[in-house]
């Protein structure tokens, strides 16, 4: 039977230890009866040590999960030793194909002590670090070339095909390029205009400027070496340079 207490002191921990943390955290508790979520948990815990080691012995029965706002998430989960204290892992993000994982290094969770406010300073010191890292390194992969945006600033990179491609940081950047003719990938999250009518293209992105700017958000256009954009396009737009990439491999 599942110890009550237990389950308490879990999410206490991790309340204490969201609120400690830099930036935005909320945690939230999943239950023993929350069987499909704390399987999904499991499957996405991003570890090949200290947290995979645990999980191959204890299947998750219990956990909780700290979120940031930009879509990061870690999990907290049970100590199963003679030591008090909990251990805490990264969780991989949803929904990116498996070749964005290549050749990032797994950032391998750690146990922590029965003090969240200690235990903070060592997340943000050595597991967040590496996880901050990882996921610039997944994210940028999965865009394949694509310059990220920011919440301030839509960029848009022309692609080989002719259409045009964004990763808006926003929902609501996100609503008005839905608007306008983008499309989204579900799986990347990549929005795409195409090309195949590039006076419809080309309108759409004279549209989209002005709403985005109500918005408090600029637009840039992002031309490949090589290719000039059309003449139709939008020159309000100022192109950005083209970001690098390295190539990678999967080892998640």
């Amino acid at each position: 039977m599942h110890n009550h207490d237990t389950s308490e002191r879990l999410a206490s921990y991790a309340d204490v230890l969201a609120g400690e943390l830099p930036d935005t955290w909320t945690s939230s508790h999943l239950p023993p009866d929350a069987k499909d979520d704390l399987a999904e948990l499991a499957d996405r815990i991003w570890d090949l040590d200290l947290v995979a080691a645990s999980l191959a012995e204890h299947p998750l029965q219990q956990a909780a999960v700290l979120s940031r706002p930009d879509g990061a998430q870690l999990a907290l989960l049970d100590r199963h030793d003679e030591r008090d204290g909990f251990l805490i892992a990264a969780v991989a993000p949803r929904a990116l194909p498996d070749e964005a994982y290549r050749a990032v290094p797994e950032p391998n969770g750690i146990a922590l002590a029965d003090d969240p406010f200690l235990s903070a300073e060592q997340v943000a010191g050595d597991l967040l670090a590496r996880y901050d890292s990882a996921l610039a390194q997944v994210r940028h992969n999965a865009l394949g070339g694509i310059q990220p945006s920011q919440p301030d600033r839509v960029v848009l990179t022309w692609q080989p095909d002719g259409s045009v491609a964004t990763a808006p940081a926003d929902d609501r950047a996100g609503a008005v390029l839905v608007a306008n003719g983008f499309v989204q990938d579900p799986q990347s999250g990549i929005y795409r205009l195409g090309g195949d009518d590039t006076q419809a293209q080309a309108r759409a992105l004279r549209e989209i400027g002005p709403r985005l700017d109500a918005l408090g958000i600029g637009t840039a256009l992002q031309h490949p070496a090589g290719r000039a954009a059309p003449t139709s396009a939008p020159a309000s737009m100022p192109p950005v340079p083209a970001a690098s990439r390295t190539p990678t491999t999967r080892s998640r």
